[in-house]
This record gives structure tokens, C-alpha cells and sequence, in this order.
């Protein structure tokens, strides 16, 4: 296939062409099924991809760490994946999730707790 057929492929057909980038990641943003509200935001490589679609629960690569991470595995805190959306160049997705528990690692229910303002940050509570 040429670039061209790549990207047709990509954008109008049905087979799942994940693009990675050079690190071999794709963006992953996390959203609540049910209220829409932004969780949190992490990388997938294609062990984190697959991991997540076979097991329903989302995995992540901890690039921190050099490791494959299932969310929630010390915690308990898991996110239980309802449904994937693939953008349409197909480098980045959506992950919506029933959380079971608070998304971030701080405690707070998603890592989206703070809005910048003229004078820094501030919590949104």
C-alpha cells in the first residue's frame, strides 16, 4: 500500500491501523461512560492496547517505568473500558470507562482538578 492507500484506509475504512508515534505510542484520553467527564490522559503501546481490549480493563504504558501498567493494580482502583473511539488519522483515542474509584493518583476523582488562570492555578472544587 502506498501512503495514500495508508491513510484512505486509515480515515474511511474499517480495519483498525493504529498509528503510533516514533515511540511507539498512541494518545489515550480516559472519559467517565456515563457523566462524559475527563479522567485522565496517558500513552498505549500495542501491549497496552491489546492487554486493554482483551482483558476490558485499561493498561497503560508507564513510560516513568518502562513498563506495561494496569490501572488500578495497586490500588484497586480499575477502569472497566466500555468502549474505544478511534480518531479519524487514528493516532489518538478515547477510552470511556466506569471507574472503580478515583482516576488520579492523588486521590481526586479525575487528574483534571485544577484550572490555570491569569494567576496560576487553582482547584476546581
Amino acid at each position: 500500500m502506498t501512503d495514500t492507500n495508508d491513510s484512505l484506509a486509515r480515515e474511511a475504512g474499517s480495519l483498525f491501523l493504529p498509528k503510533y508515534d516514533a515511540n511507539g505510542m498512541v494518545a489515550a484520553i480516559v472519559q467517565h461512560a456515563e457523566s462524559g467527564e475527563v479522567l485522565m490522559f496517558a500513552y498505549m503501546n500495542a501491549e497496552a492496547l491489546d492487554a486493554t481490549r482483551r482483558t476490558g480493563r485499561a493498561h497503560f504504558w508507564s513510560r516513568s517505568r518502562g513498563k506495561l501498567w494496569l490501572k488500578g493494580e495497586t490500588s484497586g482502583h480499575f477502569l472497566f473500558v466500555q468502549q474505544i473511539l478511534v480518531d479519524c488519522d487514528q493516532d489518538a483515542l478515547v477510552l470511556k470507562v466506569l471507574p472503580a474509584g478515583p482516576a488520579c493518583h492523588t486521590g481526586a476523582p479525575t487528574c483534571f482538578y485544577r484550572e490555570l488562570g491569569p494567576d496560576g492555578l487553582s482547584r476546581l472544587d
